[in-house]
């Protein structure tokens, strides 16, 4: 397929990995997208949706292409809010650093939407996939930052060091990265913005950002 990723270089050279079998063009936003390119591409793959809420309106201009849009900080519910109802196939995919290239995508498909024609797409992408509800942070990058935010209270406890903890878990659940180990390839800066969503729709304890992970956010905006 002729694809479209729109991100940084970063999400580009995971997508890279993961597509390989496919035609990709690359642009960091989208006011890079010329005319030629956008009627040209079949697919888009929209890592940085959340924050250009203009884009559904823009892809509608070529209502044959097909929609993913990074729904990691937001829902389905939340961008169809704000905007007016779109003619393209759209779902939502996990853009997180690091969940792209998997060989499960997690996705969402909106009210109405039809996830026979969402698993069409994937066939012709030759990747499999899983539809988990449409909620902040989907379902793995909550788990997952969940896990980093009690690492954070462990640390912060003094009970064990960053290092014992990572090492720990990875022997004792076999994951392939421990929390701090996850937090760094994620990002600490998506891990908090991920934690604060997650806490402001759901108001559970479990996602109350610790203080010490709060520090090292506002440590690494400096």
């Amino acid at each position: 397929m002729n694809i479209l990723i729109v991100g940084s270089a970063e999400n580009y050279n995971e997508a890279s990995n993961r597509l390989k079998d496919h035609k990709l063009h690359h642009v960091e936003d989208l006011s890079a997208i010329d005319e030629d390119l956008f009627f040209s591409i079949e697919l888009v793959f929209d890592f940085i949706s959340h924050e250009t809420p203009e884009s559904l309106s823009f892809y509608e201009q070529n209502p044959e292409l097909i929609v993913f849009l990074n729904s990691v900080m937001s829902t389905f519910s939340e961008i169809m809010l704000y905007a007016d109802p779109v003619k393209n196939q759209v779902y939502g995919f996990n853009g997180l650093p690091t969940f792209f290239d998997r060989p499960i995508l997690e996705c969402t498909v909106p009210t109405g939407g039809k996830k026979q024609s969402l698993k069409e797409v994937m066939n012709k992408l030759g990747w499999d996939f899983e539809v988990v509800e449409d909620r902040v942070a989907m379902a793995t990058p909550r788990i997952i930052c969940m896990i980093i935010n009690e690492a954070f209270y462990t640390v912060q406890e003094g009970t064990a060091s960053k290092e014992d903890i990572d090492q720990g878990m990875k022997l004792g659940t076999n994951y392939p990265f421990g929390p701090f180990e996850w937090a760094d390839k994620i990002g600490i800066e998506n891990v908090f913005e991920i934690l604060n969503n997650i806490y402001e729709d759901t108001r559970e304890e479990r996602y109350k950002i610790c203080p010490l992970l709060k520090k090292e956010y506002l440590q690494s905006l400096n």
